[in-house]
């Protein structure tokens, strides 16, 4: 088990077939009441120099990103390790390590908040999620792995509830989290209260995090409706489409595992651009079926 001060054993390798997988069991934190795991996806060593310090993605869920017996819809997973892996391998993406966190069962709903949703009558707990992730599992990842310091090394991301948390942690520790994954992100959550959380003003550029922004068309117009005014929102106030800013609206899209996965690809190249990524720049677009 995990104890404040990072007493870990070795991690597991969960999925025989595919070694580069490290599961450390039982994180414990002193900011949050239950236990979680941690699986950390490392690139094939022909493609990351084992001396090599690299950049992090942080993401949510972790459940669903790998492994499909732990999933949410048993077998459906983002399939992360084997597009990463591909994409890696033609120089679209950069070597990364990922980090999936998984999410705390009943919990998930208040620590993946930042307001309390009276309506739902929970949530609020993003805060403490937040310092659990920059006191305790960050520095735990920089003792375990080379990690690249710095913002624009690190990234934090997620779907639905996860999305919405990560466009909040984003926002609020913009020094730290230097690029975002935000996945058919909840914005509705307690009658839209995260554009509280938006600046007024135009930001300074180290103040931007670097947004990676998409929504399903067929996860509701409502849904569509408040993705498209948080892209115009973020437009408006110093974001650059192509450049800070990525909107992609997905034909067809829903909102589950499988649907997630065919937009891992175009959100790392956009976050973690490796030398022979092209990303078109541009306006809000649409992903092809």
């Amino acid at each position: 088990m995990f104890d404040a001060q990072f007493d870990v054993a070795r991690p597991e390798n969960p999925l025989p077939d595919f070694p580069r997988l490290d599961l450390h069991r039982g994180f414990r934190s002193s900011f949050l009441q239950a236990d979680r795991d941690l699986i950390v996806y490392r690139p094939a060593s022909s493609h990351a120099d084992a001396s090599r310090s690299l950049p992090v993605l942080y993401l949510h869920d972790g459940q669903n990103l790998f492994d499909g017996r732990t999933s949410y819809i048993p077998g459906r997973t983002w399939g992360i390790q084997e597009t990463a892996d591909a994409l890696i391998a033609a120089g679209e993406v950069a070597p990364l390590l990922i980090v999936g966190i998984y999410h705390a069962g009943e919990k998930r709903v208040d620590e993946y908040t930042p307001t309390r949703d009276a309506g739902v009558g929970a949530g609020g707990q993003a805060a403490l999620y937040g310092r659990m992730l920059l006191e305790e599992i960050m520095p735990f990842i920089g003792r375990q792995y080379r990690v690249l310091p710095g913002p624009e090394s690190t990234g934090v991301g997620g779907s639905s509830l996860g999305g919405l948390l990560s466009l909040y942690l984003a926002l609020e520790n913009s020094g730290v989290f230097g690029k975002t994954a935000v996945l058919s992100p909840s914005l509705w959550w307690a009658d839209r209260s995260i554009f509280s959380f938006l600046p007024k003003e135009p930001r300074q550029e180290a103040e931007k995090p670097r947004i990676w922004l998409d929504m399903g068309m067929s996860e509701g117009s409502s849904g569509l409706r408040d993705a498209d005014l948080l892209h115009r929102t973020l437009v408006q106030t110093g974001w650059v489409d192509g450049a800070d800013v990525s909107y992609l609206r997905v034909p067809g899209g829903t909102h589950e595992e499988s649907a997630w996965a065919k937009r891992v690809g175009p959100m790392l190249k956009f976050l973690f651009p490796g030398k022979r990524c092209g990303f078109a720049t541009g306006r809000a677009h649409v992903l092809s079926k």
